[in-house]
């Protein structure tokens, strides 16, 4: 899973990351998820805060602008959101991927875990990267 957050974030998060984003106002949605540690596979409780097309988390839910998120994931690098009870025989849970990776959270109840994931879904189509019409090719034009 740390390549996910590398790829993902790439690389380790920097300031630069998310400089551009007031993470500590106005979130689209947060709250606490249950998520699998980068590198020791523990389960650990973390705040997440999903704004302006990134995913934030926190190891306090106390957000000030001096805080420093423990990691950032920009949505846009994400294809899929959706219910993972099955994958991982936990109650709650959902999976975020990528190409190359799938990434894991418990939510506390059926509610939080499907507004998780409208939201987080609501953003990967808002930022995800959109075909223009000057990249339409009318290819019946062309005989």
């Amino acid at each position: 899973m740390a390549s996910l957050w590398h790829a993902a974030m790439g690389q380790k998060e920097k300031p630069e990351d998310y400089n551009d984003v007031e993470f500590w106002s106005g979130p689209e949605r947060a709250g606490w998820l249950t998520k699998q540690g980068e590198y020791i596979k523990t389960w650990r409780r973390r705040w997440f805060v999903l704004k302006q097309g990134k995913l934030f988390w926190f190891k306090d839910s106390t957000i000030t602008r001096a805080s420093r998120p423990r990691g950032v994931i920009p949505v846009a690098s994400c294809l899929t959101v959706k219910g993972a009870e099955d994958v991982l025989n936990k109650q709650y849970a959902f999976e975020l991927s990528t190409r190359t990776e799938t990434m894991y959270f418990i939510a506390d109840s059926e509610k939080e875990k499907e507004d998780w994931i409208n939201s987080i879904g609501r953003s990967i189509v808002q930022h995800s990267r959109s075909v223009t019409d000057s990249e339409i090719v009318d290819y019946d034009s062309k005989k």
